[in-house]
């Protein structure tokens, strides 16, 4: 292999290296099966949510995982390959591509990388089950103005009974 090519590659191995060390949360899928409109659609979603999707080579992405720390992905990382990169939302690609997982039947979740600690398929999956940020602030706001509306209403109810 010629000195250019390997430092074509030792390049992309740093640059996925950098990925996986900024990343809140990786996921590692198997496309197959998958058609472009459906990998366009999912793509455009993931986009939205601010997650980084590439279709990689097996072998550099196992070199930056190992660059970074982390073991095990031999077996994950056969056959056809893409990771979710996710900089902000540790939740949004394990959501995103788990509901495409449901609806297409096509793709699979390989295993992924969560704040660090590395994941399963049934992890990544009960991670996907989780309500986005947005929704869980929401509930959160929502329960804690319950009791002061409660208490307005029966306020309200006590002055119109007074009345």
């Amino acid at each position: 292999m010629s000195e250019e090519i390997l430092k074509q590659k030792e390049a992309i191995v740093k640059d996925i290296e950098d990925k996986v060390n900024r990343s809140k949360s990786i996921v590692i899928v198997d496309y197959r099966g998958i058609n472009v409109e459906q990998d366009t659609q999912m793509r455009t979603e993931l986009r939205k949510s601010g997650v980084e999707y590439k279709v990689l080579k097996n072998h550099l992405v196992f070199r930056a995982f190992k660059n970074a720390g982390y073991d095990g992905f031999e077996e994950i990382l056969k056959g056809p390959t893409a990771v979710a990169f996710s900089y902000d939302d540790a939740v949004a690609p394990a959501k995103i591509i788990g509901d495409y997982v449901k609806k297409v039947n096509k793709i699979a979740i390989k295993g992924g990388i969560v704040e660090g600690k590395q994941m399963s398929t049934d992890d990544i999956a009960k991670l996907a089950t989780i309500p986005s940020k947005n929704v869980l602030v929401a509930q959160l706001l929502g329960l804690l103005t319950s009791p002061m509306r409660g208490l307005a209403v029966a306020i309200n109810e006590v002055a119109k009974k007074n009345a």
